[in-house]
């Protein structure tokens, strides 16, 4: 048995949620049938040089039409829960006014079928998949989008509030608002740098007003929230860089997570000519934005490095000016993303640093004392697989030694931190979540960024587990064990043995 899943499984608290993420239109493919309507993705995704190599989301991970295959293959694995969106265009492809019975039933099925074999659901009511209609009139940009979605959250809840346990209403909102409205790298594509500010708020408002429908409608499970964490990290001792790397984290961190956990935005943020001249927000707004939460969602995955100065990094000269200008009183002051010397990065030239998930975890108890229990509702990362053929045993092997090893720094750390004497031990960390299941459309980079535990062949949809599968499955295998056994301790717990009937691991795990 591999040590590193051994020593795992003695870190696991009781009733700790292990699970894996996906979103509907990264591995659902039937993008025309069954009703499902456009969405702002399927136009922005068809214009040429969009997507990496022109790749194409129709069919993706063919989800719609291999479901029952894929819960298998989490059942095989044994998670606690299964993380997924609906999809907002196949249930009501409008955004607003008639509802697609064809969508409704492929999520009852899923939700009956998770059930079935065990797997909690937790529900993201919107993962980035704007209906086209709603789009069209200004997406995010316009305020009535937040009303559509609060619309659509107690759609939701009439159908599945008996079956879901856990419900997110919005995922990371930094994203869509920074590559989506702001520098136009996702959709809708536009670059519209700081005038992209409503954006902010109006998702922020519609993730209110989604929490405020489940909670009418009684839903039994726990309601919360999402957002990317990454902190922010001085490129050296300098002042300025010191100064940049706090812009950032006010711009991407704290822009998102104060309104919600503080009824507020950030001071200096309130204080900014740019905030101001787009938007005054309302106390009725705040109220709504900050309702208490069951949990908080956290997708982390690496910190940035943040220079000041122009360098070569990703952050438009442009933006990094203006916010310096109006956010610091320095004029001309920008910055850019510096990277991490002596780092393994990951194919996406992400860093590794499995240490700042306990930074991000410790920054966020500062920050908020009154933060509700955690969830990391993503984590992971994309590294080139190689796909092996072992002739003697007549399958195929992926030795994905890398993604194991992150998920298994990364997840230790978050234990080791939240524990008694941990750098974030008053977080109540309640569960990890592997992005992602399986290989899937990873956005503008189209399935050049493999994060899954389950590589899939595109050209056949033929699924083989990596060995990061098997490493997890051992994980689980060794916390039902020492669980069943009532062997309380680590080394108690080293001593148990994964179910005899579970996969072994592949030789590199």
């Amino acid at each position: 048995m591999n040590a590193s899943a051994k020593e795992l499984a003695a870190l696991l608290p009781p009733g700790f949620t292990l699970g894996v993420a996906t979103s509907a239109f990264q591995i659902e493919g039937a993008l025309d049938e069954d009703g499902r309507g456009p969405s702002g993705w399927d136009v922005f995704a068809a214009k040429p040089g969009a997507i990496v190599e022109d790749q194409s989301p129709a069919v993706s991970c063919d989800h719609y039409h291999r479901m029952p295959e894929d819960v298998a293959l989490m059942k095989d694995l044994g998670i606690d829960s299964y993380r997924f969106s609906l999809s907002w265009p196949r249930i009501q492809p409008g955004g607003s006014g008639p509802v697609n019975p064809a969508g409704l039933g492929f999520y009852d099925r899923l939700i009956d079928l998770l059930l079935e074999n065990g797997i909690s659901p937790m529900a993201t009511v919107y993962h980035w998949d704007t209906p086209l209609p709603l789009e069209e009139a200004g997406g995010w940009m316009n305020r009535d989008t937040a009303y559509r979605l609060g619309e659509f959250a107690a759609i939701a809840a009439a159908a599945f509030g008996d079956r879901v346990d856990r419900w997110v209403t919005v995922n990371e909102p930094a994203t869509v608002t920074t590559n989506g409205y702001a520098l136009g790298m996702h959709a809708p594509g536009e670059a519209l740098m700081l005038k992209a500010l409503p954006s902010v708020h109006h998702q922020l408002l519609g993730h209110g007003l989604a929490l405020q429908a489940l909670r009418a409608a009684n839903v039994r499970g726990e309601i919360g929230m999402t957002n990317v964490y990454s902190p922010m990290v001085p490129a050296s001792a300098n002042p300025l860089d010191k100064l940049s790397a706090g812009l950032m984290d006010v711009a991407q961190n704290r822009l998102y997570a104060d309104p919600v956990l503080l009824g507020k935005y950030p001071d200096v943020i309130r204080a900014a000519t740019f905030f101001s001249s787009s938007f005054s927000p309302s106390s009725e707004d705040m109220d709504l934005i900050s309702q208490p939460l069951d949990f908080y969602g956290l997708n982390y995955y690496m910190p940035t490095r943040v220079g000041s100065g122009p360098g070569e990094g990703a952050v438009p000269p442009g933006m990094a000016e203006a916010m310096g200008d109006d956010l610091s009183g320095t004029p001309g002051a920008p910055f850019h993303i510096a990277s991490f010397p002596d780092t393994e990065h990951t194919a996406y030239g992400w860093p590794v640093k499995p240490d700042y998930m306990a930074v991000a975890l410790a920054e966020m108890a500062e920050r908020y004392p009154d933060l509700p229990p955690v969830y990391i509702t993503e984590g992971g990362a994309s590294f080139e697989d190689v796909v092996v053929r072992d002739a003697a045993a007549d399958r195929r092997i992926i030795p994905d030694e890398r993604r194991l090893r992150y998920l298994a720094d990364h997840i230790g750390t978050a234990l080791e931190a939240t524990r008694p004497g941990g750098a974030a031990e008053s977080v109540d960390l309640r569960g990890y979540y592997v992005w992602s299941l399986m290989d899937n459309f990873e956005w503008s980079a189209g399935y050049r960024q493999p994060f899954g535990l389950v590589h899939v062949d595109f050209d056949t949809q033929v699924r083989t587990p990596k060995a990061s599968y098997y490493w997890l499955q051992e994980v689980i295998a060794a916390r039902r064990a020492a669980s069943a056994a009532h062997v309380p301790g680590a080394a108690a717990v080293g001593q148990q043995e994964p179910d005899a009937d579970a996969e072994p691991p592949h030789p590199a795990g």
